[in-house]
């Protein structure tokens, strides 16, 4: 299946974050920073020392993962919230503090489903097809790519992203017992140490912390980035390059009864359908994606992510 690295116009990103895994209360230190427009500079100056409470480097890495996590946008030079960063991170938002799974859920779609800010995690996460994989052959893969493409990017720093990725989602024995410290998108589980020598895996399976709006939310980005046709198939949901199933890691049985459920959580707007051994979803009505977004959190749980 074609996937998003191979158009033409995508150039790939493997820096930014100056090494640095997104950590818990960076995005609304972010937001707060930019809730009514600023300059990129925000997070550059030396004044950015203070106003963060870190060093200057982990300022502009806290600038990189809001923009990668789709929390924060910058249009003419100026970065400022969007409609979902204003949403969950304003002070009376849905979750200005990340308390809830379902946001950490939202920031890996954001991370994963485009290739825009952070190449590797889409890389892995969409166009890797094994379930295990071993560190050096993921950059060498990814250098395969960065050549195909004529894109500039070394060796070197092929190396430091992909150490930067798997920071972010491996949770480590031993790590920081202090949860503002430790990589917001580990709590996920979706990556774990496999074996000696650099291997890891991905976690497939249910996901119970995933709530059903947030699964309809990156099905509605999906579909849309897909063209947003009357129709799409439960294959394409569970196995596309972008897709909720990709990016979450579901198993087929997951999708399928998250799909049968859909036309409850869009209040009719999609509706499944199984004929023929033709199984879709079809479009019969506009959604708001904020909807959803209120849905997930108006049914889930005031708790964190198990560990």
């Amino acid at each position: 299946m074609r996937h998003a690295l191979s158009d033409s116009d995508v150039r790939g990103q493997f820096a930014g974050h100056e090494t640095f895994p997104l950590r818990l209360l960076w995005l609304k230190k972010a937001y707060d920073a930019v809730r009514d427009g600023a300059s990129p500079g925000t997070f550059q100056e030396q004044s950015a020392i203070a106003r963060f409470g870190v060093g200057r480097n982990m300022a502009v890495s806290m600038r990189y993962w809001g923009l990668a996590t789709a929390f924060l946008q910058e249009e003419d030079r100026i970065i400022k919230p969007t409609e979902l960063g204003h949403a969950i991170l304003a002070d009376d938002g849905y979750d200005p503090y990340l308390e809830h799974a379902a946001t950490v859920w939202l920031a890996h779609w954001g991370v994963a489903s485009s290739p825009e800010w952070t190449t590797t995690a889409y890389f892995a996460f969409n166009v890797l097809s094994a379930i295990e994989f071993d560190t050096g052959s993921l950059i060498d893969e990814l250098m395969t790519l960065v050549r195909s493409r004529g894109w500039r990017a070394t060796q070197n720093t092929l190396k430091r992203d992909v150490e930067v990725f798997l920071r972010s989602y491996v949770r480590r024995d031993g790590m920081a017992g202090d949860d503002a410290a430790e990589p917001l998108l580990a709590e996920l589980g979706l990556i774990r140490e496999a074996r000696v020598g650099g291997w890891h895996e991905f976690v497939r399976g249910p996901k119970p912390t995933l709530p059903d709006g947030i699964f309809a939310y990156a099905l509605a980005d999906f579909w849309e980035a897909k063209g947003g046709s009357s129709a799409i198939t439960a294959e394409q949901v569970c196995y596309a390059p972008g897709s909720p199933g990709r990016v979450f890691k579901l198993d087929e049985d997951t999708v399928i009864t998250r799909l049968m459920g859909i036309e409850a959580v869009t209040a009719g707007a999609w509706r499944w359908t199984d004929t023929a051994g033709l199984r879709q979803v079809q479009r019969l009505g506009d959604v708001e994606p904020m909807k959803l977004i209120s849905n997930a959190y108006g049914h889930v749980l005031h708790d964190r992510v198990a560990a």
